[in-house]
């Protein structure tokens, strides 16, 4: 699908097209929400702190992983972390396309005939589980990208050019501080949280996905991307969550045969 109203990536914006004082309020706006939580600056914080900014509904964060299986590192709602899963499961989306383009991709009407050619998958199912219009930016400095901060709202409609440049704003700040994260990956907000301020919960699936997809390769003999492809595959297929199926694979309820297929007696 051409650029177009709907959903288009934006070129040529960047942390140096964003005016200080632009970039020192956003940085304030999620110094306010580390206060409230009690903890240094993560990226996680920007999730929450660019809800208001940007007039959306719900946003997630999502870390690039060198399978190209990407990992949830927040959501600040359920519809939020069901869309980067979907994403996630079905390898397509704006997320995908942003990451890919290394540029914004703005889905303002997800109900659009060019969303649905576009995403035939994840175009109806974002719509079925209640979002409207969804719009992705690439976290990168330089050639770095490092993953998506992706908005989502329940009303179709534009960004206006004042909340396109907070967004830009915000995902440049989440890039900063993602790479900061994983410096310290041992992790300044608790022992449980993961890089980048990651959340226990969403921490262990992660590991899980990791670990799912290591014992693939063993299993089906392929290298670690081919290994997420299946492990995605299946999960499609059986309409599961990727992290459900990953927890039955790491605690041998199920195994994977080269097929996509459960074991003879059902894999359990």
């Amino acid at each position: 699908m051409s650029p177009g109203p709907h959903a288009r990536p934006v070129a040529g914006a960047g942390r140096g097209d964003m005016p200080a004082n632009r970039a020192a309020g956003i940085w304030g706006l999620v110094a306010v929400q580390a206060g409230i939580r009690g903890a240094l600056v993560s990226a996680v914080d920007v999730c929450t702190a660019s809800l208001a900014a940007v007039a959306v509904s719900g946003a997630a964060l999502t870390a690039a992983a060198k399978a190209g299986s990407g990992h949830v590192m927040c959501a600040t709602d359920a519809l939020s972390e069901q869309l980067a899963e979907l994403e996630l499961t079905l390898g397509e989306g704006p997320g995908p396309d942003a990451a890919a383009a290394g540029g914004p991709v703005l889905a303002s009407d997800l109900a659009a005939p060019a969303v649905a050619a576009r995403w035939p998958g994840f175009g109806p199912a974002a719509q079925g589980a209640g979002a409207a219009g969804i719009f992705a930016f690439p976290l990168q400095i330089g050639a770095i990208r490092v993953g998506v901060l992706e908005m989502y709202r329940r009303q179709a409609g534009p960004l206006t050019n004042d909340q396109l440049g907070d967004a830009l704003v915000f995902a440049d700040t989440a890039a900063v501080l993602l790479l900061e994260g994983q410096d310290r990956a041992a992790g300044a907000t608790g022992p449980l949280a993961g890089p980048g301020g990651q959340p226990p919960y969403l921490a262990r699936h992660r590991a899980e996905i990791d670990q799912a997809t290591g014992m693939l390769t063993e299993q089906l003999g392929v290298d670690i991307e081919d290994a997420f492809v299946r492990l995605r595959a299946y999960a499609y297929a059986e309409g599961r969550r990727l992290a459900d199926v990953a927890r039955d694979i790491v605690g041998r309820r199920l195994r994977l045969e080269s097929e996509l297929d459960l074991p003879a007696g059902g894999g359990k």
